[in-house]
């Protein structure tokens, strides 16, 4: 297969985490991937690394207008998209008062309203191809705790969003819900409130497992034929909630 054959992998929050891992993996496995982030160096220098006609492409997806412009650019310079990966997202714990506001609203609108709005922008070029649409949740999607109330929702949200999908989409689409534990990425860099972020930081010390770990199983999901049935994926190697 040539390159210009290759199939193409479409990942949002591609600047580290498990958004790079998971562009190693498919690159590995023959993609050409296109790296959306608003870290211009990091996934300019991630693309330059990965070769293969690895595309890096400043994008926000709270902002739709960055998003059709990195729509344009993707069929432009890669074709068709066969697998959208929805992975762009903040973790921004803390108590559920007031002072959070702003990060409560800026985790509902990156990573729920986010992945809609990517997905939205994507949808007919998955549908073109019999794509595949990889939702990165979190096993915070079924579990909640004290602290993680707006982040939690989130991903109860992506799950039920998701499941949705995969019934209205299918056969045409592939819906995937990867729903990790805590992953060793920079997520906990950002918690703003001091004694949540310890905790956090604590257990991620203790529990987490490598972003390299969770890249593999999505590689391995899309792998699979069409016709299994890989709705939902859950990586939760401590049994405890993230």
């Amino acid at each position: 297969m040539s390159s210009n054959d290759a199939p193409v992998a479409v990942i949002t929050g591609a600047s580290s985490g498990i958004g790079e891992a998971t562009a190693r993996a498919l690159v590995r496995d023959g993609y050409r991937v296109a790296l959306l982030a608003r870290r211009a160096e990091r996934i300019e220098h991630l693309a330059t690394e990965l070769g293969y006609g690895a595309v890096a492409i400043v994008a926000d997806v709270t902002d739709r207008d960055s998003l059709l412009a990195a729509a344009q650019r993707v069929e432009a310079e890669l074709g068709a998209v066969d697998v959208l990966v929805n992975n762009a997202g903040l973790m921004l714990l803390g108590p559920f008062t007031s002072e959070q506001h702003d990060e409560q609203r800026r985790m509902i609108e990156t990573n729920l309203i986010g992945a809609v709005a990517a997905t939205e922008v994507f949808l007919d070029r998955l549908k073109d191809g019999g794509g595949d649409l990889v939702n990165i949740s979190s096993v915070a999607g079924r579990t909640a705790r004290p602290g993680n109330a707006v982040y939690a929702a989130t991903k109860w949200g992506m799950g039920g969003w998701s499941e949705s999908l995969r019934q209205e989409l299918q056969p045409d689409v592939r819906v995937i819900v990867i729903e990790p534990g805590a992953v060793a990425t920079e997520l906990t860099d950002h918690i703003t409130h001091g004694e949540t972020k310890a905790a956090a930081e604590q257990m991620y010390a203790n529990e987490s497992i490598a972003a390299e770990d969770v890249a593999e199983v999505i590689a391995f999901a899309l792998a699979r034929p069409r016709g299994v049935s890989l709705n939902e994926i859950l990586i939760r190697p401590t049994g405890q909630a993230l």
